[in-house]
């Protein structure tokens, strides 16, 4: 059972990666179906309390950050519900802090060097959603856009999760 509410939850953090990325948002409804997910993970290995207590402080410490403008308020949502998917332990919740902290990093350089390296014009319109699709990133990588930090965060909670899923 919890094998297969760790599959819905990746399917779930990879679409937001990828909502974030066509148009750097999160919608509202998948941090809210990630906490369902991690209600009913937390219900079924008998952790709950524990695991509201790390998501509220996740949250209160990523809203100070939110409120500093360091973060988007739909990165910051997203973070804290999957904070409910990894097990409420110290070493797999510190495994996750540091694996979206890295993903990030990365993604920083990845889009700095980009950002030295694209041309500031974009190409002329033509083409299908792909290429538009594409255009689009240039332009936001050539003026430094926000970052489609979901990748990030979906990244750290698979990487975490995989583990505990694997296990017999």
């Amino acid at each position: 059972m919890l094998a297969g509410l760790a599959i819905l939850a990746a399917v779930l953090l990879v679409y937001a990666a990828l909502h974030d990325l066509a148009v750097r948002t999160v919608p509202n409804w998948l941090p809210l179906a990630l906490v369902a997910v991690g209600l009913c993970s937390r219900l079924l290995d008998h952790s709950l309390v524990p695991a509201l207590a790390v998501a509220a402080v996740a949250f209160v410490l990523l809203f100070i950050i939110w409120l500093a403008g360091l973060m988007g308020g739909g990165d910051v949502k997203l973070w804290a519900a999957a904070v409910l998917l990894v097990p409420p332990a110290l070493h797999p919740q510190l495994f996750f802090f540091a694996d979206v902290v890295l993903l990030g990093g990365a993604l920083a350089l990845l889009y700095l060097v980009l950002s030295l390296v694209v041309p500031r014009k974009v190409p002329p319109r033509a083409g299908g959603r792909l290429q538009r699709f594409w255009r689009a990133e240039l332009w936001r990588i050539g003026r430094r856009a926000p970052l489609p930090y979901a990748f990030a965060i979906a990244g750290g909670a698979i990487a975490a999760l995989l583990p505990h899923q694997l296990q017999p």
